[in-house]
């Protein structure tokens, strides 16, 4: 028969593991109120164009978007635009949306996108660009960094880093359009 301080020792055991199951549910319903907030906050913002012109986010709901995070002084961001403009010209039919947040100012911009023009639209986030990607989940700030969203606006999938062929195919599914 077990003894007492067994029983207490597992006692103890089971109430330690409820309080870290409950920590980690708490901690997990924060985190998907702060990544709800982070959505509706996105759709509700705007940013300037390399050509002045204001954009709305709120003119990208309904379809899905590929929402990417990149820079001018970024190599694996440049090394991924080509894939990006293959990838958006391939499925813009199919009603998906790329959209270039460049974490960058604009004149760099500019010049970059006059040596290398893209068929999906840019704009300037600025150095915020950097907090709006870790809004959305890029924790560490790094780029390239890439949010999807699906045709309600709810963010689907995250990625820090240069996106492959492999990548895109993957997210080609995910919002329900292929």
């Amino acid at each position: 028969m077990p003894s007492r301080r067994a029983w207490l020792a597992a006692g103890v055991g089971v109430l330690a593991a409820a309080g870290g199951a409950t920590l980690a549910w708490r901690r997990s319903q924060r985190q998907s109120d702060a990544l709800a907030d982070a959505e509706t906050s996105f759709w509700q913002q705007q940013f300037v164009q390399v050509d002045g012109a204001a954009m709305a986010m709120s003119a990208f709901r309904g379809k899905p978007l590929l929402l990417n995070f990149w820079a001018t002084w970024c190599p694996p961001c440049i090394e991924e635009l080509p894939l990006l403009n293959a990838f958006f010209s391939e499925h813009a039919p199919k009603g998906w949306q790329v959209l270039g947040l460049a974490v960058d100012q604009s004149a760099p911009v500019k010049r970059f996108l006059t040596q290398t023009p893209l068929v999906f639209p840019v704009a300037l986030a600025g150095f915020s660009g950097v907090e709006l990607s870790r809004s959305l989940g890029n924790l560490s700030g790094g780029l390239p960094f890439t949010a999807v969203f699906d045709v309600t606006g709810r963010l689907v999938h995250r990625q820090l880093g240069r996106l492959s062929a492999a990548n895109l195919v993957n997210i080609s599914g995910l919002a329900g359009v292929r």
